[in-house]
């Protein structure tokens, strides 16, 4: 079930910017909901709401550092069910997003709710699995 959720990601996630890139001009807006979605596609050459611009290799290594980190940890299945789904759509994020950046030089984004920066599927399944996995480590903490 792991590798399914890991390859459905990095499929859905390479899908999507596909479309992007095909269907999308570049800082292009369109209106998918007036006032509320929007698809523009970015070229986003740095982290989390474009910070650390032009920074590929560090980049590059921090992913691969915490895809084997994330790898190890999957490995023990002493780990709740819901905290290996968690880590299983990170790394599936952290996969699509190591893609573009190995492909291209550059993360692929066009989601644009004009009140967050522009972003793309992977990272909003790592920020969904993110979430999940704090509330299952603070539930897990406090049933302790």
């Amino acid at each position: 079930m792991i590798l399914v959720i890991i390859s459905s990601v990095i499929l859905l996630d390479q899908a999507t910017k596909f479309l992007a890139i095909k269907f999308l001009q570049l800082n292009q807006p369109v209106v998918v909901f007036k006032n509320f979605l929007y698809l523009t596609l970015v070229h986003n050459r740095g982290a989390a709401f474009g910070m650390f611009q032009n920074q590929l290799l560090m980049f590059v290594l921090i992913s691969i550092f915490a895809i084997v980190l994330i790898v190890y940890s999957l490995r023990d299945k002493r780990n709740s069910l819901i905290y290996r789904i968690s880590l299983s759509l990170i790394l599936g994020g952290a996969i699509g997003n190591l893609i573009d950046r190995a492909r291209l030089g550059f993360v692929i984004d066009f989601l644009d709710f004009r009140v967050w920066p522009v972003f793309n599927l992977a990272d909003s399944v790592i920020t969904i699995a993110a979430v999940l996995l704090t509330w299952e480590l603070l539930f897990k903490k406090n049933a302790a």
